[in-house]
């Protein structure tokens, strides 16, 4: 009966479809006695599930969180898109990487968290949609993520030492994109020491056929061919060094990470990432004890970023409308009245600082009652400033946020409880102070010529107490009924509260060129901060139902959920020279906006499922599905909220037989037309692709293989945001070469990848 439901369930979305891959979970983890900790888990991807083909077609890591039910993607450069939750995006998550929270330092975040982390490096992702427990998240609305490299392995006793490791390459067709990763492990019974590193690149992708009806660059002798996405290559190497020493139920480890990022271009920003350097150090101790366990962890990270033009975005600019060589050089000169009028690209440079710790203990008070209780503390530093480079930006330096500063200190408190074998609750209390402050700034000179207001915006800005401190309690309230072996029904209800970041209190120019470099949602537009913001606050309720075999061989899950976020972050079009709000909206075009408070509402489901369909003498077939629907919508103006992704799902026909391992992936898309009015989103059209993905794995080797858009599909990505990529991209109207509002940045065509995997 059950096999019938599900199966009606599938055939009720035909052309819609289900997702790509079963939600894992992994084993509990016994603290003592019958007692496990973490039973409300959310999705888990382990190092098993990870292990497939997924990898060789992405150095995205966020990508790999693509077939979790209610999770979407920004996009962005090509290994750092942003995760989504049920519509909300970015800082609105809270991301851990090895239980080190990293913040965006750039005023684009070009830089998130998931970003610092190669796919080949993952040992397991968790994701906590809807319902968050307060023990694994504050300071974010939208859920957690959670994204951990490889356990440290040990010789078993008796084994006196080991020595392992794995090598691994691949080369996707679209970008000519490769890469390749190496890890190592030397441990005995109590020590172990592992290294991994990867490294990959890209040249621009291209899309399935011809999206934009111009070539040009800004620069003379550079275009770029229709179908050619401007600003989607990259380079990047990731780096991570692991000590481990265990002893007894004791375990101590430390890790120093380190990434040389040359270029990560993006084709939805006017700037481009041209050298991104991350320095880390994360040390962890975990003890089991009788009563319990314990997690204490400190950890410190330095970045230094630093953006600028890349290949095909114009880099000279200056008087003359056209130019882009400098006086002397081999082209039309950038001003004709010389060098002084010329401006060489826009340097922009970000140093950010986070030093963080934490300590959780979770304490089994009987044998159907476990308490969790902790602290933690960030403190972060920030400082965004644009060099001198000539023409308007000059001659001193562009203060975007000087002395920036976010501390965080938190305590929480959870109580979990097996009422009955049916019943178990979970009720959670957390607080937040919150403390941001910022210095005083100051324009390339101080001056309001030419409309760019710098002088009357710094000094208006310098004027007013930056500093702003909030209070802020989260609260979370879970159940789960299991009536027997084949359901269980989990539900509850949670408030979360977010402080605003500091480029949404700090940034300060209203100057359209200064605001067009503000903006971490890829929309073209620019923004401007207000120090007045509110925390936002999420009011969820959400319930999952789940239907299942006794052994998991089938299952079929429903997640309806709704949302209120009140003091919502949302954003007005802003008139810069009344320096108050727009009278006139400005449509169909780029415009300046700047971040205010306002009230908004998210509902939805998820439903996701898999069954078996035949044991046949050439293997085993399966049916693997999954579908998110989101409505999102600003209370105050009645329109739709940015980015939302629209009715969107997967299904694949799943084979295995012996050491293959295959599938054919159907993804279907509608068209969104939900749009956010005031930043005059830009509508897409509903799309099919069809992926072919296969892997055949020996002892010690894997390959794996596949097509991404078989049919090189042409297609726009719902939350791609507007195509900036190419050209006069540091203003609007009336320099010529500029960035054509109404294009939307478009999909890969298609992708044949290959990729090899050797442990030894």
């Amino acid at each position: 009966m059950k096999r019938k439901i599900l199966a009606a369930a599938l055939a009720a979305m035909p052309c819609i479809g289900f997702a790509a891959d079963d939600a894992k979970i992994l084993d509990t983890v016994v603290i003592t006695g019958q007692r496990t900790a973490e039973r409300f888990r959310g999705d888990t991807l382990d190092s098993a599930s990870l292990a497939g083909s997924e990898r060789a077609a992405t150095s995205d890591t966020a990508s790999l969180l693509r077939d979790i039910p209610g999770v979407s993607l920004y996009g962005a450069g090509g290994v750092s898109s942003l995760p989504s939750i049920h519509g909300l995006a970015d800082d609105r998550l809270r991301i851990k990487v090895d239980g080190m929270d990293l913040i965006a330092s750039c005023p684009n975040h070009m830089n998130p968290a998931l970003s610092y982390l190669d796919p080949t490096n993952v040992g397991s992702l968790k994701v906590y949609a809807g319902i968050t427990p307060v023990s694994v998240g504050g300071d974010s609305i939208g859920g957690t993520i959670i994204a951990d490299t490889p356990a440290p392995t040990f010789a078993t006793p008796g084994q006196g030492s080991l020595f392992k490791g794995e090598a691994g390459a691949f080369y996707r067709s679209n970008g000519n994109a490769k890469g390749g990763n190496v890890s190592a492990t030397y441990a005995t019974e109590s020590f172990s020491m592992t290294y991994s590193g990867a490294t990959a690149e890209s040249d621009n992708y291209d899309a399935g056929g011809d999206f934009k009806n111009y070539d040009f660059t800004g620069r003379i002798g550079h275009t770029l061919p229709r179908d050619e996405v401007g600003s989607t290559a990259y380079k990047t190497e990731n780096h991570t060094l692991g000590f481990a020493l265990k002893g007894g139920n004791h375990l101590f480890e430390a890790k120093l990470g380190y990434q040389d990022l040359p270029y990560q271009l993006y084709p939805n920003q006017r700037m481009d990432m041209l050298d991104n350097t991350q320095h880390r150090l994360n040390l962890r101790y975990l003890g089991q004890f009788d009563w319990g366990s314990i997690e204490a962890r400190a950890y410190h990270e330095k970045v230094d970023h630093f953006m600028d033009f890349g290949a095909d975005k114009r880099y000279w600019y200056g008087a003359a409308s056209g130019g882009n060589k400098p006086p002397g050089g081999n082209g039309t000169p950038c001003s004709p009245i010389g060098t002084a009028a010329c401006a060489a690209g826009m340097p922009m440079y970000t140093e950010g600082k986070t030093t963080g710790a934490s300590v959780k203990a979770d304490i089994v008070l009987t044998q159907q009652d476990l308490l969790r209780i902790g602290g933690e503390y960030q403190s972060y530093r920030l400082d965004d400033w644009w060099t001198p480079s000539g023409a308007m930006m000059s001659p001193g330096t562009f203060w975007n946020i000087n002395d920036g500063q976010r501390d965080r200190t938190a305590l929480f408190g959870e109580w979990e409880r097996q009422l009955s074998p049916q019943w178990m609750t979970l009720a959670g209390l957390r607080f937040e102070h919150v403390n941001t402050d910022a210095g005083n700034v100051q324009g390339y000179a101080p001056t309001n010529a030419g409309g760019s207001n710098q002088l009357r915006d710094s000094t208006a800005f310098n004027a007013l107490n930056h500093e702003k401190t909030d209070n802020n309690w989260d609260m979370t309230a879970l159940a789960r009924y299991t009536p027997g072996v084949t359901q269980n029904i989990e539900f509850g209800f949670a408030r979360k509260v977010r402080s605003p970041n500091l480029y949404e209190r700090y940034t300060w120019s209203t100057w359209q060129m200064a605001a067009l470099m503000n903006n971490f949602v890829g929309d073209g537009n620019g923004y401007v901060g207000n120090p007045d913001l509110k925390p936002e606050k999420a009011y969820t309720l959400s319930a999952t139902f789940d239907w299942h075999a006794a052994d998991r061989g089938w299952e079929f899950k429903a997640t309806p959920y709704y949302t209120r976020v009140t003091d919502y972050i949302d954003a007005i079009q802003w008139d810069a020279t009344t320096n108050a709000p727009s009278v006139t909206p400005v449509q169909n075009q780029f415009s300046v906006l700047r971040y205010v408070n306002q009230s908004a509402q998210l509902y939805g489901i998820d439903l996701s499922g898999k069954m078996p369909l035949a044991k046949t003498g050439v293997g085993e077939f399966g049916l693997r599905g999954l579908l998110n629907y989101t409505n999102g919508k600003n209370r105050d103006t009645d329109s739709a909220l940015y980015n939302i992704m629209p009715l969107n799902a997967r299904l694949t026909l799943t084979h295995q037989y012996g050491g293959w391992d295959n599938g054919v992936e159907l993804v279907m898309v509608k068209s969104k037309n939900d749009i956010s009015d005031v930043r005059n989103e830009i509508e897409t059209s509903g799309y099919n692709l069809i992926n072919l993905r296969g892997s055949y794995s020996w002892k010690q080797t894997r390959v794996d293989f596949g097509i991404e858009n078989l049919f090189d599909r042409n297609y726009n990505l719902p939350l791609g945001g507007a195509y900036v990529g190419q050209g006069t991209t540091m203003t609007n109207p009336p320099l010529p070469n500029y960035p054509q509002w109404g294009t939307a940045v478009p999909g890969m065509g298609r992708s044949l990848y290959a990729g090899v995997n050797y442990k030894f």
